[in-house]
């Protein structure tokens, strides 16, 4: 199974071509995927209206999502920044070590489009692959 990031969307979503979707989906391959929670936020954040709003929301209502323990990955995420930053590394959002807990937490390979996964990969077990859909 697969956990598939905010970065990847972002990318498959601006592309009006649809050329990025399809190699996604050859990516993907029929395997399950899920997005985490946070991908949601993330989406909607970046709406630039609310047409744009109501569009994304209703494609973000039909997809898999997992959700952490919310009573712990907080505290958990902040570990993960903190040990990372003793390492040397700072990660540039506290969100991306919440979708890595998730991600280490469900045993599930993250794709992303994001430096910070392959740092934080280099001081965890979290499988990671980046993917170039260029």
């Amino acid at each position: 199974m697969l956990l598939i990031d905010t970065s990847i969307w972002i990318v498959v979503l601006r592309d009006k071509s649809k050329v990025k979707s399809a190699k996604l989906k050859k990516i993907i391959d029929g395997r399950n995927y899920y997005l985490p929670i946070f991908t949601k936020m993330e989406l909607l954040q970046g709406c630039k209206d609310d047409i744009e709003w109501v569009k994304m929301s209703s494609y973000l209502a039909v997809q898999n999502y997992l959700e952490p323990d919310y009573a712990s990955i907080w505290e958990k995420s902040a570990r993960l920044y903190f040990e990372l930053r003793r390492q040397g590394v700072t990660v540039r959002s506290n969100i991306d070590c919440a979708i890595a807990i998730i991600a280490l937490e469900n045993n599930l390979i993250l794709y992303h489009y994001d430096r910070d996964f392959e740092a934080m990969a280099k001081y965890t077990v979290l499988k990671q692959k980046k993917l170039d859909l260029t």
